[in-house]
């Protein structure tokens, strides 16, 4: 039968359509693989392969000897499965031996095993004694896919408690947290390395897999010396204890000739391999009953280092400063000329009466030395007035005391002074004998100890020398260096004065038998309307070439000898 022309119409027409559908497609088949071809590709190759990460080591932690070890990663393993890896009728299974061997929660692991995901982590971090007793158990139950046991690590602190606030800690990703391993973190960390496996459309593994290995961390040599850090922590706890410190205290030992801080230390401390619970008996006692906004601030303050991120007035100690720029600006030379100074109790300063310690029994007639000896504020207003605020803030700078001393540890606060234009001379006078300024221990240590090296300022380090793990290459850190703050001769004159503060005045207690050892007491307040009190006493050996410098703080001493804290320290030389 002849086709109609009506007909003809509509098969040609269709015909057309048919042809435009087909270039359409073949239009947009070019188009994708063509412009989207190289990120398809990509993503395909992404859903078939399968990628478990290979935790690097961290580097290892070493006191100043390179004999202790004070922060180690030891190895551990972690388990993950591949749900999709695992037959429906083994996932019950697997689900129990999984709970049983590790001791988990039995939902919350049949969870993770039913999901459609290629990787789900079951436990990270377990001994190998654990992951033994899996292998055993998929070895005769014959279960040859699906549960991986990778390698992992885990930071482990052999000393517990032991320079805690200078260590630090590390979170569960083996990332720095807090002190030396937050700061140097980049160098102890290491890289990852990772297991590539390749599947199939149904995620069912094709038996091929690559290995990167993990490269391990660089290690670090403090300048911490475990024995000296050792014995600090007992001298501190017990000062803290005796005295019945309510703030607590901290402690600070320094070698002036490099700038090694030989021991740095925060009482109360905590255990670094559980930073997150509770560590003093107080602190137990009420831990359940606490908010936890509450438990995060007690934590912060317990891991908080107060000898750099705490400011405190340092007191008399600070005299010690005075006479220094006194000495350099040769106001006067003779340290030991009787009767430059007298002692009537009390000195007028812009109509503001400011008192000696000892106003009903005034000092009198006196030396510099004697003045530092007897711990005589108006001996050091006086030189403070001679000085003149512009001069006494210009030595104030060279000691470092308007910046941070920039030790590579987190968290350094920094100096709290009036502003020079806004200096008068009563602000003056409280600053020439430490009060009403707030300083970091670690600036007050460090500018006795740019006296101790000859009067040439020097830039505290925590860190001696880094390790490369690889080649074992070793690099040094430099000893930093500034100006000249005040000459030799008068360095000398300083300490040969702090030698007599311990000899003969009020830091007797830190006398030590065949040791010359100088220091200076230092007392003041905490604040404005606190009623609390800070002592300290910052101490030198030997004066005639010292070789460590001290500075111990506390905070609050409510013992019965109030804030005039006995101080023996120095009994561990």
């Amino acid at each position: 039968m002849p086709i109609s022309l009506t007909n003809k119409k509509k098969m040609r027409n269709l015909l057309l359509i048919v042809i435009i559908l087909v270039m359409l497609l073949t239009t947009r088949i070019g188009y994708i693989q063509l412009i989207w071809g190289v990120e398809l590709r990509k993503m395909a190759s992404g859903q078939q392969a399968q990628s478990r990460s290979v935790t690097a080591k961290r580097g290892t932690i070493y006191d100043s000897t390179g004999k202790y070890i004070l922060a180690v990663s030891s190895s551990v393993e972690t388990v993950n499965v591949n749900p999709t890896n695992i037959a429906k009728e083994d996932k019950e299974k697997v689900t129990k031996a999984l709970c049983d061997i590790f001791e988990l929660d039995y939902d919350k692991v049949l969870k993770k095993v039913s999901k459609r995901s290629s990787i789900e982590t079951i436990i990270r971090k377990v001994d190998k004694e654990k992951t033994n007793e899996l292998r055993k158990w998929m070895e005769e139950n014959n279960i040859t896919t699906g549960i991986n046991i990778d390698e992992d690590a885990k930071r482990y602190y052999p000393y517990n408690d032991l320079a805690a606030q200078v260590i630090g800690f590390c979170g569960s990703d083996n990332q720095g947290l807090d002190g030396v391993e937050a700061k140097y973190d980049e160098e102890l960390k290491g890289k990852n390395g990772k297991i590539e496996r390749q599947t199939n459309a149904s995620g069912e593994s094709l038996g091929i897999e690559d290995y990167v290995s993990a490269i391990d961390g660089n290690n670090l040599i403090l300048t911490i010396d475990m024995t000296i850090q050792s014995i600090v922590e007992k001298y501190l706890e017990e000062a803290c204890i005796d005295n019945i410190c309510t703030d607590g205290g901290s402690i600070i030992a320094m070698d002036p000739r490099n700038g090694d801080i030989l021991a740095m230390a925060t009482y109360p401390s905590y255990n670094l391999n559980t930073p997150y619970e509770p560590y003093t008996d107080e602190l137990k006692q009420v831990w359940d009953s606490m908010e936890q906004k509450d438990k995060t601030t007690a934590l912060q303050g317990m891991w908080r280092n107060k000898a750099i991120s705490d400011t405190y007035e340092p007191g008399s100690v600070f005299k010690t400063l005075t006479a220094s720029a006194a000495l350099q600006e040769q106001i006067i030379t003779d340290i030991d000329a009787p009767g430059q100074f007298c002692c009537t109790g009390a000195i007028e300063v812009a109509g503001t009466r400011i008192k000696c310690w000892r106003y009903y029994r005034p000092h009198g007639s006196e030396s510099l030395r004697e003045g530092l000896m007897n711990s005589c504020n108006p001996v050091f207003i006086g030189l403070g007035q001679k000085i003149g605020v512009t001069k006494y803030y210009e030595y104030l700078r060279k000691f470092g005391l308007f910046s941070k001393t920039g030790i590579r540890l987190p968290g350094e606060a920094n100096s709290i002074f009036v502003k020079e234009e806004k200096a008068g001379p009563v602000e003056l006078a409280t600053i020439s004998f430490g009060q009403r300024f707030e300083i970091t221990p670690l600036q007050m240590i460090t500018a006795v100890s740019s006296i101790a090296n000859k009067g040439q300022y020097i830039k505290p380090r925590i860190v001696k020398s880094i390790q490369n793990s690889q080649t074992g290459e070793m690099q040094e850190m430099p000893i930093e260096t500034g100006e000249q703050i005040i000459s030799k001769e008068n360095a000398e004159k300083v300490l040969s004065m702090m030698d007599s503060v311990v000899s003969e005045g009020t830091g007797k207690n830190a006398q030590v038998v065949g040791y010359n050892v100088g220091g200076k007491t230092g007392t003041s307040e905490d604040g404005v309307n606190t009623n609390k009190y800070v002592t300290s006493f910052c101490g030198v050996a030997e004066t005639d070439n010292p070789e460590i410098v001290v500075l111990i703080t506390l905070y609050n001493p409510t013992g019965e000898g109030g804030h005039h804290v006995s101080i023996s320290l120095w009994n561990f030389f």
